[in-house]
This record gives C-alpha cells, sequence and structure tokens, in this order.
C-alpha cells in the first residue's frame, strides 16, 4: 500500500490505476474462520465464488453478507436447496436479493447492484446428456456473472451424434465453448474437431461400474487427439471462468 501511495504522490500512476491496485490487494477478515478475497475481480478478472459445499449454514451465511457488503454481488457454488431454504429469511432481513438456480445449485446475493452488463464474449455451453446439464449450468451461471453473453445446447451426445450438427449452427457466433460430457467423454474431442474456436471439456460425474463417476470421461478428454482444454470432474466453475476470460478478452478486441 505505500508503494502504491509513493507512486501515485510522484505522479507515476493516475487515481484509478492507485484505486484499482488498492482494491485489488484488499481481503476481510472474519474473526478465524475465513479470509474472504474481495479484491479478485480487479486482481484477475473473475469473482471468488464462495464453496457452500461443506460449511456451515451460520458460517456460510456471515461469509456471504460480508461479501455482499463488500462488492455488492456474491456468487456461492455448491449449495443444496435446503440450505438454501435455511439462509432465505436471513439473507432478506438483512436487506440482500437472491437469485438461486436449483439445476446449477448456484446462488447469487446483492444488494441491488446489476449484473455486469454483456461485454462481447459469447461462450457457448454443450452436454452430452440430461445428467451433464447441471454442471453446465454451473459453469454458464459464472460465465453470465462476468459479463458474457452465454448460448447452450443440451442433450447432443455421440449416442446420437447427428443432434450435434444442428446444434453448432445454434451456437455459431461463440467464442470458445464449454462442453460436458459423462460415462465416456467423447463429445468434447468431437466437438474440438469440427469447431475453430477454443474447446472447453468437463468431464462428468454420471456413469457406472469400471472408471465410473467421470475418471472414463476424464481420462477420455485427456487422451483427445483433437486439441482442446480438460477441467477437472465436475470443475463447472473452473470451466465458466475459463471460458468467460477467453471469450471477454476477444470480445474487447
Amino acid at each position: 500500500m505505500k508503494e502504491i501511495l509513493e507512486a501515485f504522490a510522484a505522479g507515476a500512476i493516475g487515481t484509478e490505476e492507485a484505486m484499482n491496485q488498492l482494491n485489488a490487494n484488499r481481503f476481510e477478515e472474519l474473526g478465524e474462520m475465513a479470509r474472504l478475497d474481495t479484491g479478485r475481480t480487479v486482481r484477475c478478472g473473475m469473482p471468488e465464488a464462495v464453496l457452500a459445499e461443506g460449511k456451515d449454514p451460520v458460517h456460510l451465511l456471515e461469509i456471504l453478507c460480508a461479501m455482499t457488503r463488500e462488492t455488492g454481488r456474491c456468487l456461492a457454488t455448491r449449495l443444496s436447496r435446503e440450505t438454501y431454504d435455511e439462509l432465505l429469511g436471513s439473507l432478506k432481513g438483512a436487506g440482500y436479493a437472491t437469485e438461486y438456480n436449483a439445476i446449477a445449485r448456484t446462488l447469487i446475493v446483492h444488494d441491488g447492484t446489476p449484473a455486469p452488463k454483456p461485454k462481447g464474449g459469447v461462450v457457448g455451453f454443450l452436454t452430452a446428456g440430461t445428467a451433464d446439464i447441471s454442471v453446465a449450468e454451473e459453469a454458464r451461471v459464472v460465465a453470465v456473472e462476468m459479463g458474457c453473453e452465454t448460448k447452450i445446447a443440451y442433450d447432443v451426445g455421440a449416442a446420437g451424434i447427428h443432434r450435434l450438427f444442428p446444434a453448432l449452427q445454434e451456437l455459431q457466433g461463440a467464442q470458445v465453448y464449454v462442453v460436458a460430457a459423462g460415462r465416456e467423454g467423447t463429445l468434447p474431442a468431437v466437438v474440438a474437431g469440427l469447431v475453430d474456436v477454443p474447446v472447453i471439456g468437463v468431464p462428468v460425474s454420471t456413469g457406472y461400474g469400471f472408471m465410473g463417476q467421470g475418471e472414463a470421461a476424464l481420462a477420455s478428454m485427456l487422451q483427445s487427439c483433437s486439441v482442446l482444454t480438460v477441467v477437472n470432474i465436475d470443475a463447472g466453475f473452473i470451466a465458466g471462468a475459463f471460458a468467460a476470460r477467453i471469450a471477454l478478452m476477444v470480445g474487447e478486441k
């Protein structure tokens, strides 16, 4: 902070740059429970997401309120309907609005601060089957929250490959694709062999028996001879954030 202020005083950086640098290094301590990275959007270009899964509801409520108070909007992932119902009254009592996506299991808490307006980035989302939609929807919510336009085409997997080609026509204009697939995980490699923009494969923990729960899908995507990037099993947030970064960088040009 001292270096930033000295640079500002010397005229080496302007007011806006000084504010951005100061904001990028902010964090808020909640006792011994958490250190909230409230400057992540400025520093990294993506919001900090609160992983709800595994957190005590009392602690989760405190974190959501603190993040919203500091940043205006807060995104939580892996939030069950039961926990959301438990927190809803307290969040409303604190004066916050909520947007819960039951399929994605995501929650956005805000104080009236609007979502970012689309900045020119377009992300396309495809799933092999309907069982993969929850992970794709988590990714899509993240991309929207980062200011991207999104297009979707779900249930177009390799078992009925003829469904894919009209879907790709519908998604034309996307600057990057997020493709979620479970079982043997074929779809991302197929899509990557057909389109001229980056593809991010998301293995989903569907499937059973030998190498079930997403392991076969992950191995298949990692062995793809088509060029694609692969994230971890069920890593919707990571896929959505990475896709949004790509699309927004293209959209700025």
